[in-house]
């Protein structure tokens, strides 16, 4: 099963064939994306399934049916256990961006966190969960598909948002605020963090 989000509401790739209640089910072979998200900007509808025979194979389907953009991201812990967070569009985000031509997903995501928060000597522990968002550019429908990687940092310089990007914010949060903040986040980033 995969979420791909629509703001806050997921499309979901399922094989589950499931009574319809406060969601739609479509078979993905046949789907009309824009009627879809038509349906799921209704206010009952919490949700639309994209229902496929094979799991091996959904979501390599589903993004055939769009054009894809591909990003990297880090959830950034400090020596303090503190997450490292940007505030961009008036939500809590993490750092994240688009790849360049010949640079590796790795390489993308070290160098979005750093330019977009200006924290450097960052390590990649580990890879996370890939997210998926549907989004609207020039009017045209795309995917963006996010790697995110957990990273650690010494650094504990000053943090300077990229304000060309739209952050208006970088902050070190603690549990408990990393708690306050995802009130005010994306359900993608919900999920992550």
């Amino acid at each position: 099963m995969y979420y791909i989000f629509v703001n806050d509401k997921p499309i979901i790739l399922t094989t589950l064939v499931e009574k319809e209640t406060d969601f739609k089910n479509f078979l993905l072979k046949d789907v009309d994306i824009d009627e879809a998200l038509r349906v799921l900007k209704k206010k009952k509808i919490k949700s639309i399934r994209l229902i496929h025979h094979k799991e091996n194979n959904i979501l390599k389907k589903f993004l055939k049916k769009l054009p894809n953009v591909v990003a990297g991201g880090g959830k950034v812990y400090n020596k303090n256990k503190e997450v490292l967070f940007i505030f961009r569009n008036d939500k809590w985000d993490l750092p994240k961006g688009k790849t360049e031509k010949k640079e590796s997903i790795e390489e993308t995501a070290l160098r979005e966190v750093e330019e977009e928060t200006g924290v450097s000597g960052l390590k990649i522990v580990k890879p996370l969960n890939t997210t998926y968002h549907l989004f609207r550019r020039n009017d045209k429908l795309k995917i963006k598909i996010t790697y995110w990687f957990e990273m650690t940092t010494d650094f504990d310089g000053e943090l300077h948002p990229q304000e060309a990007e739209g952050i208006t914010k970088v902050e070190w949060l603690n549990k408990t605020q990393v708690i306050k903040a995802l009130e005010n986040s994306y359900a993608n980033i919900k999920r992550l963090v």
